[in-house]
């Protein structure tokens, strides 16, 4: 008589033998939860689906065995051999599996929640997808794992070592990963989201795009890691080791780098408002279209800075004592409109819908402007990145006002006087902001013509006698140093107790309301006082 398929468990299985659990499993049985066969030989045997929850399976050999879609929970797996076995799918969730083999073992989208592989051996192990939240890997040996997509929210891996493993994509949020070795690992795009990382060592790793918010980075080892568009907003980098990393397009506002070692990073168009890099080592840092305000740099070390587009050390910037605290300036570049007339409804509401229409056609425009508005006057503020936005963005900001056309012929001469400077002395060596003011200044005009063209909030704007009033525009680089671009001559001279404005009261054909441009000594004065020039 043939035996019949039973797919639920017997009584008495702890006690069974080897062979006995293999014809059962032959002959469909799948439950055998809480066996108990310790240092026993299963290398290379077929168990996929088997239930072994609570099994007692310790030093057994397992070596080469399927147990894909296996039910492993709870399960003692201490000192086991699992080296190549298939445990695809598998659920090991709470199982102890300290000091076990599994080299090269395929545990892809295995479930491993609360899981302990203390010192377990993972070398080139397959942990894609796995979920091991909540698991404790302490000390365990993952060199070249995959850990793809991988959940480790939660997971304990302290001094573990991942050199070279992959973890694309994994999540780590809130794990412990303190002393471990991650040198040469793929990050990209994780999350490690307040993640402990204390003195860990991420050398030359791959961290590209990876979200480092608020983790704990002390004393790690970041160096030559590639941390472009990485996310390291409130992280703490104290004393971290950041040397030749790349940090382009990085996000480090709020950022601890206190004592941090950045020589020779590359932070170019890195955003680091309010980062602290008291004590901090920047020389050789590469910081092209890098904003330099609103840093704590008490203390910071900085010989040198390469200011070249692509860090080829092709423009760089000496420091002497103390004039590195002066270029890392805690003044933000500003423009600022200053209108001679009080802010009505109407005008607040046509100005606003004006800047919302140029923002979207220029991206220098990341915020709207503030407004300081008095009796008399309005005041509207534009914070730029950088030094060398200010006369484009000015050429762009002024449009919805009437005196646009005299403040950007203004931005043209004064463009054109640095130009003759540099031709006629030889000895002003700043042939590089003349190349690139007349590069901005060309798409600064395209773009001001493709706005007043397609932008209608711009003619709403225009046709207010708020916009017809007398401007004076100045610029504050991030040298502190002040440059009126244009001041209407009829500006602050209308009658106090005028309450109506009136176009004909600013009489733009009179000869009165001639033009008059700044000299060329304030002119260059203002522009050496740029931070991204090299003397």
């Amino acid at each position: 008589m043939t035996l019949p398929t039973i797919k639920v468990g017997i009584q008495g299985v702890a006690s069974m033998t080897v062979e006995e659990l293999l014809e059962q499993y032959a002959a469909g049985v799948l439950n055998f939860s809480g066996v108990d066969f310790p240092e026993a030989n299963l290398s290379g045997v077929k168990l996929s689906g088997i239930n072994l929850s609570g099994a007692n399976l310790s030093i057994v050999n397992l070596s080469g065995a399927n147990l894909s879609e296996a039910n492993l929970s709870n399960a003692k797996l201490n000192i086991a051999r699992l080296s190549g076995a298939n445990l695809c799918s598998a659920i090991l969730n709470n199982a102890s599996l300290n000091v076990a083999n599994l080299i090269r073992a395929d545990l892809s989208r295995a479930q491993l929640r609360g899981a302990s592989l203390i010192r377990a051996e993972l070398v080139r192990a397959d942990l894609s997808r796995a979920d091991l939240l909540e698991a404790n890997l302490t000390s365990a040996d993952l060199r070249e794992a995959t850990l793809r997509q991988a959940n480790l929210r939660h997971a304990n891996l302290s001094e573990t070592i991942l050199r070279g493993a992959s973890l694309t994509g994994a999540n780590l949020e809130m794990a412990n990963l303190n002393a471990s070795d991650l040198s040469r690992s793929d990050l990209s795009g994780a999350n490690l989201r307040d993640t402990e990382l204390r003195q860990v060592n991420f050398s030359h790793a791959n961290l590209s795009g990876a979200d480092l918010s608020g983790a704990n980075l002390r004393w790690a080892d970041l160096s030559g890691a590639n941390l472009r568009w990485a996310d390291l907003s409130g992280a703490k980098l104290s004393g971290a080791d950041l040397s030749g990393a790349d940090l382009s397009n990085a996000n480090l506002t709020n950022t601890s780098l206190v004592h941090a070692n950045l020589t020779q990073a590359k932070l170019i168009r890195a955003e680091w408002i309010g980062a602290d890099l008291t004590g901090a080592t920047l020389t050789g840092a590469k910081l092209y279209a890098t904003s330099r305000f609103g840093l704590k740099t008490e203390g910071m070390v900085c010989e040198w800075v390469d200011l070249s587009p692509n860090g080829d050390r092709s423009i760089v910037q000496n420091f002497h004592s103390e004039e590195s605290r002066d270029f890392f300036n805690e003044t933000p570049p500003t423009i600022r409109i200053i209108v001679d007339a009080a802010l009505e409804h109407e005008a607040n509401f046509a100005i606003a819908g004006a800047y919302y229409q140029i923002a979207q056609e220029y991206r220098g425009l990341k915020q709207p402007p503030s407004i300081e508005s008095g009796r008399r006057r309005t005041i509207f503020t534009f914070h730029v990145d950088s030094d060398e936005a200010l006369f484009l963005t000015a050429y762009i900001v002024i449009l919805p006002f009437l005196d646009a056309a005299s403040t950007q012929n203004n931005i043209s001469s004064i463009v054109e006087m640095i130009n003759s400077e540099v031709v006629a002395n030889q000895d002003f060596k700043l042939p590089h902001i003349v190349k690139q003011l007349n590069t901005l200044l060309e798409q600064a005009i395209n773009q001001a013509t493709t706005i007043k063209q397609t932008k209608k909030n711009i003619e709403v704007a225009a046709k207010l006698n708020f916009c017809k009033a007398p401007t004076q525009i100045v610029l504050t680089n991030s040298s502190a140093h002040t440059l009126i671009l244009y001041d209407h001559p009829n500006f602050g001279k209308r009658f106090i107790n005028r309450s109506v404005l009136n176009a004909s009261a600013y009489d733009m054909s009179s000869d009165s309301t001639k033009n008059i441009l700044p000299s060329l000594d304030i002119i260059i004065d203002f522009v050496k006082g740029f931070h991204y020039i090299s003397h």
